[in-house]
């Protein structure tokens, strides 16, 4: 249940917020071993819809966290306190979710913990690799730096991501288009167009005509079985996916397929070495660095390189000697390891090879329209072209036989 409450601190400041909790005396209990003085507690009410629906809307997206860790990098060089900056920030976040969550950072934070272990608390939204550069700016004593750092380092993503979206929503929006057009010609319209030439015979009627014919027979004779057929397949492939097979197929499918399998992989390196060159930029331990990035990078296939890189150095050997073993790796990457490892400057050769790569990644991405818009006008105009010669053929027959 939750539970709306206005709450006096220890220092006197009035507090509005929610708690959750399986009944009142739990959320009493819950506030007053914080050392609060409750003033007011009551049930929120929600509606069935109204839930849902506040609860979408409030979902802390990336942008948010983008612009919580920039604002705190901005109030820490101000030298304003830790806890009094988060306090701060709490009070000016529209969102209730995300408003909860930074105001119990701010209480773990008073009690005496750490920024990065009161982080560490909501892991869905604050991963390793946050958690490690914020420990490692309180530890260096910059911790404004490396928020700032991270700051846009998740804009950088975001960035990425929303230019593979809008690369990909064009031709997505044309397939999805055709599959409607299609099936509303199919179920409703060719049948009664279609019967005018059924009644001629089979005998002169274009092959194209005869096909159409058939398939639009076949699939109106079985249209709910084949319905059926296509929810379970995508039921069926949606759970075989979500398995650690399935993924791995998946994941081993992203970088292996044609034209764009070069343009993921490119995202892929661009993440690693960036996500690396950060860690140890930051002073993280190179066997951290390694998992940490493992855990990021997205790809079962690359989180075993890395993996076994980390095995490696674990036992002696070096990076890029793991890397050489894998074609997944190319050549320059290894090299570049390689020299970076043997001159001391691994961090340098990483941030270059991540601007090289996201160089190659986003020129690649601005292009996958127009590698795909070709073989979509074509799939179109093949498309329009049998509809074409199967329908307005044998009308020029019957017009030429009358």
């Amino acid at each position: 249940m939750l539970f709306n409450y206005k709450i006096r601190t220890q220092t006197g400041e009035l507090l509005e917020g929610s708690v959750e909790a399986s009944n009142e005396n739990v959320a009493v209990e819950t506030l007053q071993s914080k050392g609060y003085i409750i003033l007011s507690l009551e049930t929120a009410d929600k509606g069935i819809l109204s839930s849902d629906i506040s609860q979408y809307l409030s979902k802390t997206s990336n942008k948010d966290v983008v612009l919580f860790t920039r604002q705190l990098s901005t109030l820490i060089d101000a030298d304003m306190p830790l806890a009094e900056g988060l306090r701060t920030l709490a009070k000016q976040v529209e969102k209730p979710a995300f408003k909860k969550i930074i105001t119990e950072i701010s209480e773990a934070v008073e009690s005496g913990q750490s920024l990065s272990i009161a982080l560490a608390s909501h892991p869905n939204l604050f991963g390793s690799f946050y958690i490690k550069l914020v420990q490692s700016g309180e530890v260096s004593g910059k911790l404004h730096e490396s928020l700032l750092y991270l700051a846009d380092y998740l804009e950088k993503s975001q960035s990425i991501n929303s230019k593979i979206k809008a690369a990909l929503a064009y031709p997505a929006f044309v397939v999805f288009a055709l599959l409607v057009v299609t099936s509303i010609m199919v179920i409703y319209v060719l049948p009664q167009l279609l019967s005018i030439f059924k009644d001629i015979g089979d005998v002169e009627l274009p092959i194209t005509t005869r096909v159409l014919i058939w398939v639009t027979d076949f699939i109106n004779q079985y249209l709910l079985f084949i319905a059926v057929f296509l929810i379970g397949l995508i039921i069926g492939l949606w759970k075989y996916i979500g398995t650690p097979s399935g993924k791995a197929w998946l994941d081993n499918f992203k970088i292996t397929m044609p034209s764009l399998g070069i343009i993921v992989r490119s995202l892929y390196l661009a993440r690693i070495s960036e996500s690396l060159s950060t860690l140890i930029k930051s002073g993280v331990p190179i066997l951290d660095s390694l998992r940490i990035t493992s855990e990021l990078v997205g790809n079962i296939n690359y989180q075993k390189i890395l993996l076994d890189a980390e095995k490696n150095v674990r036992g002696g050997g070096t990076i890029s000697e793991s890397f050489s073993k894998y074609i997944e790796i190319p050549p320059l990457f290894t090299s570049m390891v390689s020299i970076g490892e043997k001159t001391g400057k691994l961090d340098f050769m990483l941030s270059h090879l991540s601007k090289y790569y996201k160089s190659e990644s986003e020129n690649a991405i601005g292009s996958i329209s127009q590698l795909i818009e070709p073989i979509l006008v074509l799939i179109l105009g093949v498309a329009v072209a049998i509809l074409v010669s199967a329908i307005l053929l044998p009308i020029y027959n019957l017009v030429g036989v009358s």
